[in-house]
């Protein structure tokens, strides 16, 4: 039985696989743009003419660029028995939304999505074993 834990943010995902008292660690890298809006200027003049910031196309390529990144994390994850989602923000949410839409077979393994802040690599190890341990 293939156990994953996944720490996401908005940079990358640490992917904590353990099968058979074996841990495989991998990290897979997001490639989201940092998105600085500018514009939106006006004159000095009260009631004068403004720039339209259009923020809906930098929305929609945010959106189509997490839709990417989460496709190669269920690529990666395709054959998980169970899966666990920790992550400071909320983009654990967000995948698991993903998961809910577009990969059911996997949503329906996940056993848990719970808020979790930065931790180092073993820390991580430690708290993914610590939940299957606790799970059993």
């Amino acid at each position: 039985m293939k156990k994953v834990g996944i720490w996401i943010d908005r940079r990358n995902a640490k992917i904590i696989s353990i099968k058979g008292g074996n841990v495989q660690f991998d990290t897979i890298v997001s490639n989201l743009e940092d998105f600085n809006v500018t514009g939106g200027s006006g004159t000095s003049v009260k009631g004068g003419p403004q720039d339209v910031v259009k923020e809906r196309k930098y929305l929609e390529r945010e959106k189509q660029q997490l839709s990417a990144f989460f496709q190669a994390i269920a690529l990666f994850i395709a054959d998980a028995d169970a899966i666990v989602i920790l992550g400071p923000a909320q983009t654990g949410e967000k995948l698991h939304a993903e998961l809910s839409e577009k990969h059911t077979q996997l949503h329906n393994k996940v056993k848990s999505v719970e808020k979790a802040d930065s931790m180092t690599d073993n820390q991580l190890i430690a708290r993914v074993r610590d939940y299957y341990a606790s799970d059993t």
